[in-house]
């Protein structure tokens, strides 16, 4: 059926079906006529035609995922000539190889280099949508010899595509230091936004913060990564971290003792993927949850722990109360006050008004 006529000569182009059926391998079956062999709104070559399967059952004809990818694409109108010499920051999946999106795609068929972490991880991104296009490696390792090498690329009218590992390129990522030399550079670099795995468990978490903190991962020493969490105790927002599964336990137990046992934690893990977890518990039982199955240590781990409980305006720390003793000692009420909130942090007024309590006991 499809062997002579114009398919022969020039080119064959599926019709869009309104409602496509898809058989378990991913073919869109097509009734005879849904296929349009005189089109003259988009083309496929008659090489690229020849590669691309088709089988006839039950009196309708099956195309191949290779047919449907490449008439999508001739249909666009998208080529290397379609897009701007720049550097496309391009979104990948965090673990769903579908959750990327069509202008993503499009990109990624239509650049010269794709520069990325692992090649190898790249490749099996690129090959699932069947996409054939060169790839260079950039990772914390050799980021600055690569982004010198994109650089002198861009300047021979090169279109380059930075992608990572999993999500958002400079997001706990490599690429900010390439994207930082390219614009110096006086290069063009456009984000394409799709997958980050922090903003996704955030749609899951069921937190109610108005505002979030985007910590990513915490130090790996133990007094450091201590000393980090004392430092963002009281900061008015949910917390986000990201954690390996080897250390996620040990910062879970840290979270736990240095924050207050009244906040909750969302642990989501392995997301988008076969295994995806997400819970969201009491923080002081997050330990517990985790040692009652191995298996929910394992995987990529984003951690929101909720902002901290509203606080008495009138009442201070410990800390806070020392060192307003310490300056009214020497000071007047209001320069101490002053002092004292530049020192602690703690707010001025509620400072002031403990400061006039405290003399009036003295008195």
């Amino acid at each position: 059926m499809l062997g002579g006529g114009d398919a022969g000569r020039r080119a064959a182009v599926v019709a869009a079906a309104t409602q496509p059926d898809f058989d378990e391998h991913g073919g869109r079956t097509l009734t005879a006529d849904q296929i349009d062999l005189a089109a003259t709104d988009a083309e496929i070559a008659v090489n690229d035609f020849q590669a691309m399967t088709f089988e006839m059952r039950g009196g309708r004809i099956f195309a191949g995922p290779a047919f449907l990818l490449a008439a999508r694409h001739r249909m666009t109108g998208m080529n290397k000539d379609s897009i701007t010499a720049a550097l496309y920051v391009v979104a990948t999946p965090i673990g769903n190889l579908g959750d990327i999106s069509l202008r993503a795609l499009d990109t990624l068929r239509s650049v010269d280099r794709v520069a990325c972490e692992d090649t190898r991880h790249a490749r099996h991104l690129l090959d699932h949508h069947g996409i054939r296009v060169a790839t260079l490696a950039l990772h914390q390792h050799n980021e600055n010899e690569a982004a010198t090498k994109l650089i002198h690329l861009l300047g021979e009218g090169k279109r380059i595509a930075l992608i990572s590992d999993a999500g958002t390129p400079g997001v706990s990522d490599p690429g900010a230091r390439t994207v930082a030399a390219v614009r110096a550079a006086g290069f063009p670099v456009i984000p394409l936004p799709g997958a980050n795995a922090a903003v996704t468990a955030l749609s899951a978490a069921g937190l109610a913060a108005e505002r979030f903190l985007f910590v990513g991962f915490l130090p790996a020493k133990v007094g450091a990564r201590q000393t980090a969490i004392d430092a963002l105790a009281a900061v008015d927002a949910a917390l986000v971290f990201y954690e390996a599964p080897h250390r996620v336990m040990e910062t879970i137990a840290d979270l736990a003792t240095r924050l207050e046992p009244q906040r909750e934690i969302v642990i989501a893990r392995e997301l988008t993927k076969l295994f995806e977890q997400i819970v969201r518990l009491p923080l002081g039982e997050a330990m517990a949850w985790l040692q009652a199955d191995a298996n929910r240590q394992r995987g990529e781990f984003v951690l929101i722990v909720s902002a901290p409980p509203a606080r008495d305006a009138a009442a201070l720390d410990a800390a806070s109360e020392r060192v307003l003793a310490a300056l009214l000692a020497e000071l007047p009420v209001k320069q101490a006050a002053k002092l004292a909130a530049q020192i602690t942090g703690q707010p001025k007024n509620a400072l002031y008004a403990r400061a006039l309590a405290l003399k009036n006991d003295a008195l």
